[in-house]
Order: structure tokens, then C-alpha cells, then sequence
């Protein structure tokens, strides 16, 4: 395969999706283009795309469902595309961990220089340093600097979401939307409780890397 950076764009419009293929390809990117909802997950989670055009009117499975599914396991940037233009929809879109929001009908240069945009702030250095945590999905097991924790599964996830962008604040309804996959209803207190607990347990192994940021939610900064 080429180096070049790999956009997955999914939009069930024959003519949009050409029309972002040609100029991200025109932009020297490698395009892969999805249909429909249905296998954009699966791509994501079995391919490497450093970006994704999401739409989200799709056949099969909606955008913001994929943003949701996505963002349990992937930090990949996340742009949704729609007609949609309701103030509600779009905060929906972003309080799910999308990093951009353009409405239909758009320039397809503005879609190029975004695609950069988010690209830029991913490799962009930040303010931490790699974090030493070691997570095994399989057998939920983490490890901080070589010492086991023994966590619940919803810490577990909750670890594996902050640590995915260490430096990122994540709101609690995105860390309650990753740490349980059956949608229930869960209230910011018992995130709060489940950060408390997991606090606790990396602080018997020598960390404390998890900062509340007040009104908002939570974010992994790791010691220099």
C-alpha cells in the first residue's frame, strides 16, 4: 500500500461521494468510499483511515450511530456531512466525539482544508507525554508502568476512552456512552463515582493522570 494518508468517506450520494473522492485524491490523499452505514464500523476498526466523512442521513445504519460505535474504540477525526442544519443535530453530532460538522450544499475545497484541519490537531504535539498504559480488550486487563489493575469493565472502558487522547477533555455523556455499550440510561453522578474508584486504583499503582475539569467532564494528563 502507498503512504499516502488513508480518508474513508462514507455518503450514500453517488455524485457527492465522487465529487469528495476526486478532490481529496486530487489532494493526494488515498479515498475509500462506503454506501452505506452498514460496514463503516467494521472498516474503521479492521483498516487504517486517519480520517472519516461521515454523512448522516445513511441507508443501513445513520451517521451519528457510526460517530457513536466509532468513538468507542477510535480517537480517528471524525467529520459529519448533512442537510441537516437543526442546532440540535449538530451538537448531537459533536457531543458524540465528531471533531467537525459541515452542511449540505458545501465547497468541496472547504472539505479538503478541514480534512487538513483535523489532521493538523492530531498530529499536532500536545502538552503530555505518551502514556504507559497497557489495556487488553480481550481480557479487560490493564497495566500502568507494569503494575495490573484489577477494574470493573466500565472502568476499563472509561481508561481506554481517556487514554485514547490523553490531554482531550471528554464531556461525561461521551464517557458514559463509551463505557456502556447497551445504552442504558446512567446518570453523571455514577460517572463521577466510576471516576472516583478508578482514581483510587491508579492511585495505588503510583498515578493520578485523571483531571476533572469543572461543568464539562474529565481528561488523562500523564506526568512529564
Amino acid at each position: 500500500m502507498s503512504g499516502k494518508v488513508r480518508i474513508l468517506v462514507v455518503e450514500d450520494e453517488p455524485k457527492i461521494a465522487a465529487l469528495l473522492r476526486d478532490y481529496l485524491v486530487a489532494a493526494d490523499y488515498h479515498v475509500d468510499v462506503l454506501e452505506s452505514g452498514i460496514g463503516a464500523v467494521e472498516r474503521v476498526s479492521k483498516y487504517t483511515a486517519e480520517a472519516v466523512l461521515l454523512d448522516i442521513n445513511l441507508p443501513g445504519e445513520d451517521g451519528l450511530s457510526v460517530c457513536r460505535r466509532i468513538r468507542a474504540f477510535s480517537a480517528v477525526p471524525i467529520l459529519l456531512i448533512t442537510a441537516r442544519v437543526d442546532e440540535f443535530d449538530r451538537l448531537l453530532g459533536l457531543e458524540l466525539g465528531a471533531d467537525d460538522y459541515i452542511c449540505k450544499p458545501f465547497s468541496p475545497r472547504e472539505v479538503v482544508a478541514r480534512v487538513k484541519a483535523v489532521l493538523r490537531r492530531g498530529q499536532s504535539p500536545g502538552s503530555t507525554t505518551p502514556v504507559p498504559i497497557e489495556l487488553d480488550e480481550l481480557r479487560f486487563e490493564a497495566r500502568v508502568r507494569g503494575c495490573a489493575l484489577t477494574l470493573t469493565p466500565v472502568e476499563f472502558r472509561l481508561l481506554g476512552r481517556l487514554a485514547l487522547q490523553p490531554g482531550r477533555v471528554f464531556s461525561r455523556q461521551q464517557l458514559i456512552e463509551a463505557a456502556y455499550r447497551d445504552h442504558r440510561v446512567v446518570s453523571d453522578r455514577t460517572v463521577d463515582s466510576h471516576i472516583k474508584n478508578l482514581r483510587r486504583k491508579l492511585a495505588d499503582a503510583g498515578v493520578d493522570p485523571i483531571a476533572s475539569v469543572y461543568g464539562i467532564g474529565y481528561r488523562l494528563e500523564w506526568p512529564e
